[in-house]
């Protein structure tokens, strides 16, 4: 619910609360004060003649008499007959009041002595001055009438009210308890609404943003809240922002291991070349070599080492462009067996020097193209074959590598395959994360700094394609990357050109 939906609510409520409240306690005192006074009748309780008697009473005995005096008109001795008497009684007994009648100084006629036996000794005589409604010492409310009987004795007829005029003072004093009563549970209930719909959940809303300010980004707000309005915005905003934070402290964390596990394998990398420069160069200095072939040899191990640490660099520093999504790719049309022929003649005369044999063969037709970028593409083969060399892990010379293009309608599959060590299934799925080393697959021996599938994997993607392996253990591993071709055929008189790179 919304704030500003529970503020009307709350202005509506203090309003209508107290007043259906008041009136249900108004009619409660009501009847409670007439049960007090004895004179509940069973009947429905008159709250005219419970708030204001002397009125009321006034007002219905005004009627009366005029009734009265109507009816002596046609019979002028009516009063004398005790059924009349007793059908005036009946007819005001819903407003709490009876009638007496004396004849001189005697009672004629009361329906019931006991009620009357308050009143029947403060009732004044035939022929006195008041008018109207007055008041006995007892507090009761009388209207006399003086009449004449038949024989020619005086008769007085009084109408007495049952309710006494300190009904009306009551009244009011309870109905004062009452009402302050009534607006103190009003204040408490809309005052605990309030609380639970708003200034707790704000006191929620503070806890959990200082357990944001201490860092601590598992702190859950409570799950039982079903706000629709601004507070459920504010809990799912709040929720949606710890959720935000934690992911961003979570890849802080992990790329700070990811980092000191990246300087870990570079000093590792670095530091085998150069023990290896250091070494021979010494050797040289010292005349260690003291032939020209020899010395030819250990020249040829020292830009072999300078050429490790030149590549490691060179990868480091796409590492970083692949770290800010800033690769600079320059994409162009390539046709397949021109390309990968060229990439083959350089892998091939550097394999032979490490004694792995090569095997190569293209499935796909002469005039098959690809767009592509020319460097970034052989910067993948180079990065899978030097894998695979630096893990085949052969020392009789049995190590082999088939490379393999194959046709697959709209795309091109290049197959790199190894009869290294192979990996592990388990494995598998995680060789192309950054930093990620198995014993398998990237023994510690061998060095690396972890990044290199991780760069393929980024190269291939941007390219449109898409990369996975298959190893067994013991047997080898394969490397399957899948690359679009470019396609153009002939519309007519047009010629339509399709990139599948872009579809």
């Amino acid at each position: 619910m919304r704030f500003r939906t529970k503020l009307l609510i709350t202005s509506l409520a203090i309003v209508i609360i107290p007043m259906i409240l008041a009136l249900g306690a108004y009619l409660a005192v009501g009847r409670y004060l007439v049960h007090e006074q004895n004179i509940d009748n069973g009947r429905v309780v008159d709250y005219g003649m419970v708030s204001d008697p002397g009125g009321t009473f006034s007002e219905m005995t005004d009627q009366l008499v005029k009734e009265i005096l109507v009816t002596m008109l046609v019979d002028p001795f009516v009063l004398e007959n005790e059924e009349y008497l007793s059908e005036i009684d009946q007819k005001i007994a819903s407003k709490y009041a009876y009638i007496i009648v004396k004849k001189g100084y005697s009672i004629y006629y009361v329906a019931d002595p006991e009620m009357a036996q308050e009143v029947i000794y403060e009732l004044p005589g035939f022929g006195t001055d008041i008018k109207g409604v007055y008041f006995t010492s007892s507090k009761h409310l009388v209207r006399q009438m003086d009449f004449y009987f038949s024989d020619g004795d005086e008769g007085s007829l009084y109408i007495i009210s049952g309710i006494r005029t300190g009904l009306t003072t009551s009244l009011v004093v309870y109905m004062a308890i009452a009402i302050i009563l009534i607006l103190l549970v009003t204040s408490i209930l809309l005052t605990t609404w309030i609380g639970r719909s708003f200034f707790r959940p704000i006191d929620e809303l503070n806890i959990a943003m200082q357990h944001i300010k201490d860092g601590n980004f598992d702190y859950m707000l409570p799950t039982d809240v079903k706000e629709k309005g601004e507070i459920g915005a504010m809990y799912r905003n709040y929720e949606d922002m710890r959720l935000r934070l934690k992911e961003s402290a979570d890849e802080k964390i992990d790329r700070e291991r990811q980092n000191k596990e990246l300087i870990s394998n570079i000093s590792h990398d670095l530091k085998t070349p150069i023990t290896a420069i250091k070494g021979y160069s010494q050797g040289l200095l010292e005349g260690v070599a003291d032939s020209p072939e020899k010395q030819m040899k250990y020249i040829k191990i020292i830009n072999n080492k300078a050429n490790d640490m030149n590549n490691l660099i060179n990868e480091l520093t796409l590492y970083s462009s692949i770290d800010n999504n800033r690769i600079p790719y320059n994409f162009v049309k390539i046709n397949v067996a021109e390309y990968f022929g060229d990439c083959i003649e350089e892998i091939g005369a550097d394999l032979e020097s490490k004694s792995v044999k090569l095997n190569y063969s293209n499935l796909t037709t002469p005039d098959t193209q690809i767009v592509a970028d020319p460097e970034q593409i052989k910067r993948v083969i180079n990065n899978v074959v030097n894998n695979s060399v630096k893990y085949l892990d052969r020392d009789d010379g049995s190590g082999q590598i088939d490379i393999r293009i194959l046709d697959e309608v709209d795309s091109i599959r290049i197959e790199l395959e190894d009869n290294g060590k192979g990996i592990a299934q388990k494995d598998i799925p995680n060789i192309f994360d950054r930093f990620y080393r198995t014993d398998a697959s990237r023994n510690s021996k061998q060095g690396g700094s972890g990044i290199g599938l991780s760069i393929v994997k980024k190269i291939i993607e941007d390219h449109g394609g898409y990369i996975w392996a298959t190893s067994h253990e013991g047997e080898g591993t394969c490397m399957h990357f899948v690359l679009r071709k470019y396609i153009e055929f002939s519309s007519g008189a047009e010629t339509v050109t399709v990139d599948n790179e872009n579809l």
